[in-house]
């Protein structure tokens, strides 16, 4: 049963009265019912057997290495639905949507959005009304026609759409999908960075800005790191430090400012401002800071005790040891969890917390005693314009900063951008807008290299920015719809976050290279 899930505009009553009067003018059982629309002044109808909906049309999400037809993927209750421009299959002008502007949801094999100009009505049509497409075969392209209807709805003729036919010539892969009636999930447990290393002599850090200068914690610390959010429930009495407490997948999380355990200048967060959520034991605490800057994986030779002259007790002895980088230029404080939570002010906001939840049983997470990490993902979450992509957290090496130059390698693939020396080794960097098909921008001081071990070669690819690392219960994972073979391989999942109106595309970083991809890249390392 087709429904109309909008309430129509006064202008727009006697279409949608149209639709309704065509769907229950159902009076004989050899009249087919088809639903009729315009794109660009032509007529078009489709049987509507498969039209299982007629909507406004959603936002959406862009998906790079798709059809150029797709305008990208919507969430529609719950569900991923591809959005499908009628007007670019057919070659039309592009034209703004406007409150005309329909989806006809079709489910053939999945279900699509396909974008029309405006939805005419359903009309009942009897078999003599419909036409073969052969007395017209010469003069107009009938590849995706199945017929010709004259004289119904007060049109002369009406051209009737076979999606399936349209389907298997622009979407291939969904094509296919039809045929079998079943997705794969795409990311199996064993390719999930099973090469990776073990480097004991090294350490793997956070690094972040407060007020200038440059700390970090243990990334075996880090628990995620999220955007400071809209609300914070401030604890009355409490000390100047401790921020108040936020709720975090179902649970009370208590913040506390940096810049205020170290007598900072306060400043208020903005955009850049992350949370650190930092974790001891079964205990976790929201550390803000100005930014988050990069993974860093560092050499124990190039990381010291704090000098005895600096180190104090107390409330101050958060800052355990000092790394050294680009030879003693750029030094990084390390704080350590262990001391962060014996600080006054975090063991006060884990004191609000707990008098939070005794004083009210029923307050949010108070009956959730741990949270389940088998249930969920931790993925570092990336954007490249407007859009929001993730990979495993366990495939990031770490993330550097794209420094001012890259040095360009004669003879290198086209692909690769240029190479940078990482702590002595040559790290071929590729940008990943021109990896995924889309426009290539300026660089920017937001823009990140993430470093990944692909078949044992480390590659370092460009992104606009690094947002957060996020937990993602696998509840909220879906496979991708198939839009194209590469498509398909490479961003084969997506976390549709409907309560947070958010669609995370997620990359898996074993297909961001093809075997002949990494024989030239190995050329150039060595």
């Amino acid at each position: 049963m087709t429904t109309i899930t909008e309430e129509p505009k006064a202008a727009q009553a006697d279409d949608a009265l149209q639709i309704e009067d065509g769907i229950l003018d159902q009076d004989e059982s050899d009249t087919r019912q088809f639903v009729t629309f315009i794109i660009a002044d032509e007529v078009f109808a489709v049987d509507m057997a498969p039209v299982q909906e007629i909507i406004r049309v959603p936002d959406v999400v862009r998906v790079p290495l798709a059809p150029s037809t797709l305008d990208g993927l919507a969430n529609l209750r719950g569900k991923v639905l591809p959005i499908i421009s009628l007007r670019r299959i057919f070659t039309f002008a592009e034209l703004e949507h406007d409150d005309a502007t329909r989806a006809l949801v079709i489910d053939i094999g999945q279900p699509l959005g396909f974008v029309v100009d405006r939805v005419a009505s359903v009309v009942g049509v009897e078999p003599e009304k419909i036409e073969s497409v052969d007395s017209i075969r010469s003069t107009v392209n009938t590849d995706l026609l199945s017929g010709m209807i004259k004289d119904v709805g007060g049109h002369a003729m009406i051209m009737v759409l076979d999606f399936e036919k349209l389907i298997a010539q622009e979407f291939s892969e969904i094509a296919s999908l039809a045929r079998t009636a079943s997705m794969t999930s795409g990311l199996s447990a064993s390719s999930i960075s099973d090469d990776d290393e073990d480097n004991s002599d090294e350490l793997q850090l956070v690094s972040f800005d407060v007020a200038g200068q440059e700390y970090a914690i243990a990334i075996e610390d880090v628990q995620e790191i999220v955007q400071v959010p809209e609300q914070i429930i401030h604890v009355p009495h409490s000390e100047s430090h401790v921020l108040g407490v936020m709720t975090l997948r179902n649970r009370l999380l208590p913040l506390v400012s940096l810049r205020r355990m170290f007598d900072l200048p306060p400043q208020d967060a903005d955009e850049r401002s992350r949370i650190v959520v930092v974790s001891l034991g079964s205990a976790s605490v929201g550390i803000v800071m100005d930014n988050v800057n990069e993974v860093l994986r560092v050499s124990k030779s190039v990381v010291d005790a704090m000098p005895a002259l600096l180190a104090r007790d107390g409330d101050l002895a958060d800052i355990a040891e000092i790394c050294r980088l680009e030879d003693g230029k750029r030094l990084v404080s390390i704080i350590s969890a262990q001391h962060l939570f014996n600080h006054s002010s975090v063991k006060e906001a884990l004191t609000n917390v707990d008098n939070l939840e005794d004083d009210n049983p029923n307050a949010i997470g108070a009956d959730i005693d741990d949270e389940n990490s088998d249930d969920d993902e931790q993925v570092v979450v990336f954007r490249l314009d407007r859009e929001e992509y993730g990979v495993p957290i366990e495939s990031v090496q770490e993330i550097v900063r794209v420094p001012d130059e890259l040095t360009h390698v004669p003879k290198a693939p086209v692909f690769v951008e240029g190479v940078i020396n990482l702590r002595g080794a040559v790290l071929p960097v590729i940008d990943l807008r021109r990896r995924l098909g889309l426009a290539s921008v300026e660089r920017s001081e937001g823009q990140r290299v993430m470093v990944f071990l692909i078949q044992g070669a480390r590659t370092g690819f460009i992104v606009d920015s690094v947002a957060e690392v996020l937990k993602i219960h696998k509840s909220a994972i879906e496979p991708a719809p198939k839009l194209s073979s590469e498509q398909s391989t490479l961003l084969s999942r997506m976390a549709n976050l409907e309560k947070q109106k958010r669609m995370v595309q997620l990359i898996e970083p074993a297909h961001l290279l093809e075997g002949a991809d990494i024989a030239a890249l190995a050329g150039i390392t060595e």
